[in-house]
């Protein structure tokens, strides 16, 4: 093994690990008074850390050449377009986070810390070809999770969303180890590629109940009907800014560490995991659409939504194809700006206190009050409901193709079919802001940094967001093809 290759290829997750030690350091020397200006330094890191992995994916990186340490780690356009995604919402979740916990006097030096950290977790969870480095990965980016969501201390529902993200989180931990473990005692061998090779023949049923636990455990990760649970009380209860970072990157890592796991490691026993997914898929688009028609708060539609939205994507990873993968990929990337400019509008509701406003009931009205939030708003709407010409419909669509070219007609009719009552939800916030008389709740004045993300995720889940279809689409499909490059 060539070691200056291996640190070359970890070099993101080297960057984002010295960065966060150093500006705790800082942090701990200075206090809060510059947490602004770490922030800051937090975003420009990211950035670095971004320009590093791009060359992996404009490359097309894959096989032996993108391999580190012995097979435990890859820097393959796979896990460039994946970080790529990560490193654009946790960058968003700092841009936002001054405004809100300024006003509440809790802007804290750690809490980009603990992103940076979180990041670096997600990376190795993308990038992992090893159980081992798998759940380092995924323990690093829980740990910094815990703490986030209950950042807000003397919040009574933040400490709530901290300890049932916890708890839920180390059942789900155990899970997955379970599974692994499994794993290992019936192939002997951690190796993404030396598990794929002793599945290759008959299966044990051993290692079927290996993949069942360590699909269980993942399918908590991504929040998946039947391990949603702890979705809706988190997202509303964890400080907005983190619920946005929570809807975001770590929904990306969770979803491309599973594809990975499913593709590459058990890519020679589809038939054992397929079925799975595709519960794991009819019931996320079902329990999401129904889950959310009764919600009140526009935090907790926004979790249900983001259980929909799941289940979607994973009919992509039921095709277990290369275009499947691709087209997930790229409903990842439109579901990232969608769910940014939605929490990004979320944080711009308040009242004339500077109060947040999340009863949906409160936005009655809001498009002869605030035009351009509630026109902004409603695009994310039916953007998320897949209604066209938005950039929302290009996800669902790719994804259902995908399927149908897979001989899963069955499965691409019943997501279509799912969509319609998920629709309701998102229309009726719509019609609540344009056509129920003004409630005057929503009136207090926006930071110039959210209206310019807002702003910017609007244009690429617009129409003008189609312009950008040749371009995502083959940059998911380098990725999509070094997922399926078997070494």
């Amino acid at each position: 093994m060539d070691w200056a290759t291996s640190l070359r290829l970890v070099a993101p997750e080297e960057l984002l690990s010295f960065a966060g030690i150093v500006l705790l350091l800082v942090a701990a020397w200075h206090g809060d008074r510059l947490a602004r200006g770490i922030n800051w330094l937090a975003i420009a890191t990211l950035a670095v850390a971004a320009i590093m992995v791009a060359p992996s994916l404009c490359c097309g990186a894959m096989g032996a050449g993108a391999s580190a340490f012995f097979g435990q780690y890859s820097g393959d356009a796979f896990a460039g377009f994946a970080k790529l995604l990560i490193y654009a919402a946790a960058g968003a979740s700092l841009v936002v986070a001054p405004a809100f916990f300024g006003r509440l006097r809790a802007m804290k030096a750690e809490y980009p810390i603990l992103v940076l950290f979180a990041v670096a977790g997600m990376g190795l969870m993308v990038s992992a070809t090893n159980l081992l480095t798998l759940y380092i990965g995924l323990e690093l980016n829980s740990l910094a999770a815990y703490v986030l969501a209950a950042f807000l201390r003397r919040d009574g529902r933040s400490a709530e969303a901290g300890l049932k993200y916890f708890v839920l989180g180390a059942l789900a931990s155990g899970i997955l180890l379970f599974g692994m473990s499994l794993t290992y005692g019936f192939t002997g061998t951690t190796s993404f590629e030396g598990i794929r090779a002793a599945m290759s023949g008959e299966m044990s049923k051993g290692a079927l109940f290996g993949i069942t636990f360590m699909l269980a455990g993942l399918a908590f990760k991504i929040s998946a009907v039947p391990f949603h649970m702890w979705t809706p009380d988190v997202y509303e209860g964890a400080p907005t800014p983190v619920t946005m970072l929570f809807a975001s990157a770590p929904k990306v890592a969770a979803l491309a560490l599973t594809m990975r796991v499913a593709l590459v490691a058990f890519g020679t026993q589809v038939h054992a995991w397929q079925q799975i997914v595709i519960f794991a898929a009819l019931a996320s688009i079902i329990v999401g659409a129904l889950g959310a028609i009764g919600q009140q708060n526009i935090k907790r539609l926004l979790a249900y939504s983001s259980i929909n939205n799941v289940g979607f994507m994973l009919i992509g990873l039921a095709a277990a194809t290369q275009q499947g993968a691709a087209a997930m990929l790229v409903y990842l990337a439109i579901y990232v700006a969608m769910t940014v400019g939605g929490f990004v509008a979320v944080l711009m509701l308040k009242d004339a206190n500077g109060e947040p406003v999340e009863n949906i009931a409160d936005l009655a009205g809001l498009s002869r009050e605030r035009k351009v939030l509630a026109a902004c708003l409603a695009m994310v709407m039916f953007s998320l409901a897949g209604l066209p010409p938005l950039f929302g419909f290009w996800g669902k669509f790719v994804v259902f193709q995908a399927a149908v070219q897979a001989h899963l007609f069955t499965l691409a009719v019943l997501g279509v079919i799912g969509s319609v009552p998920a629709a309701f939800y998102y229309l009726k916030v719509v019609k609540i802001m344009y056509f129920d008389d003004p409630a005057g709740k929503a009136l207090g004045k926006s930071d110039w940094m959210h209206q310019a993300l807002l702003a910017l995720s609007a244009a690429f889940i617009s129409p003008l967001g189609y312009l950008l279809t040749k371009c995502l689409g083959e940059l998911a499909g380098k990725a999509a093809a070094a997922l399926f490059h078997v070494v």
